[in-house]
């Protein structure tokens, strides 16, 4: 974990203290906290990697110390960011929809409204992977198998379980855990497949097809059909085929859009500066991770409910991004 990290500040062409050195920083207005903490999710994901990656970043351009805690993905990101145990965090916005609205079983009624949007992040398809041996290829043949779909807490832990509810399909055993663990799992036996969602490529993905070779597990058009039908906030979408090295097709998925969030305190002058550091710098963030492609001024529009922090929106505004009144949040 430690060593992915530094790779990522080093391809960002950071200096070591940007990372590592945090006591030597010194915010660039002394009203900012000298000192904020990010929410990311567990190795073997993306976030894991484009946490550190803009966060390096936002600490360079502000001089704000950025810490990283491992967590189970956006839904633990939501709850510690409206409790204000980390300052920012990343989220898919499925799970923002229902954590504004204290739908899912997981907010257990709570709806989360002190949080708010810095920048879009990137596009999060759902997709997974077995082992060509198993004989695997396709959503439906999952019936009665062992599934690993990732951390509970995270996007893929929390939608795929519906998923197969909407398609009627009865795994014999859905499993979490973080996304290097369930690679392992798969490669030991102990799962059939392993379903993910993640910026691609999903890094545990493209490690398993290192080891040996792998099924790319997608969506049939009558499958994303009732998905999208079922959930309004996936969209249907393409992978190209250089995504994987061995996938050899396009593959045809669902999904959602990622952003990054904050809770509504964070000074507006230092989300301002934050946001014009990740959004301003896009060949820098491309650099450290090819997620970063996406990471664009114009997906803002990707976020159609939940209220954007009032120095992101200015930032997002300058640039030339229609950011309605009402999608601004206090």
């Amino acid at each position: 974990m430690q060593r992915r990290i530094l790779l990522a500040g080093t391809a960002l062409g950071l200096a070591a203290p940007a990372l590592m050195g945090r006591a030597f920083a010194q915010p660039r207005d002394p009203s900012w906290p000298r000192a904020i903490n990010m929410g990311t999710a567990a190795p073997g994901g993306t976030y894991a990697l484009y946490g550190p990656a803009w966060g390096g970043l936002a600490q360079e351009a502000t001089g704000v110390n950025i810490s990283y805690r491992t967590t189970q993905g956006p839904n633990q990101n939501i709850i510690l960011v409206q409790r204000r145990e980390v300052e920012v965090g990343m989220v898919t916005m499925g799970v923002a929809l229902q954590a504004w609205n204290g739908t899912a079983p997981w907010t257990q009624g709570n709806r989360f409204r002190d949080i708010r949007a810095l920048f879009p992040m990137y596009d999060t398809p759902f997709h997974g992977i077995t082992l060509k041996r198993s004989g695997l290829t396709n959503m439906a043949a999952l019936a009665g198998k062992n599934v690993g779909v990732g951390p509970r807490g995270g996007t893929p832990g929390t939608y795929f379980p519906l998923m197969f509810e909407a398609l009627n399909i009865r795994p014999a055993a859905i499993r979490f855990g973080s996304g290097s663990d369930m690679s392992g799992q798969l490669q030991d036996g102990l799962l059939d497949a392993f379903l993910f969602a993640s910026g691609v490529p999903v890094p545990a993905f493209s490690e398993a097809e290192t080891q040996g070779e792998v099924n790319f597990i997608d969506f049939t058009a009558a499958e994303t059909r009732t998905l999208t039908e079922r959930f309004p906030e996936l969209t249907a979408s393409t992978l190209p085929t250089t995504t994987y090295r061995t996938a050899g097709r396009a593959l045809n998925v669902v999904g959602m859009f990622n952003f990054a969030i904050a809770h509504h305190s964070l000074p507006e002058t230092l989300a301002y500066e934050m946001t014009k550091a990740v959004l301003g710098q896009n060949a820098r963030l491309r650099q450290a991770i090819a997620a970063g492609s996406e990471t664009l001024a114009e997906n803002a529009s990707k976020n159609t409910f939940l209220p954007y922090h009032p120095g992101a929106a200015r930032y997002l505004r300058e640039v030339g991004q229609n950011i309605p009144d009402n999608l601004v949040g206090a």
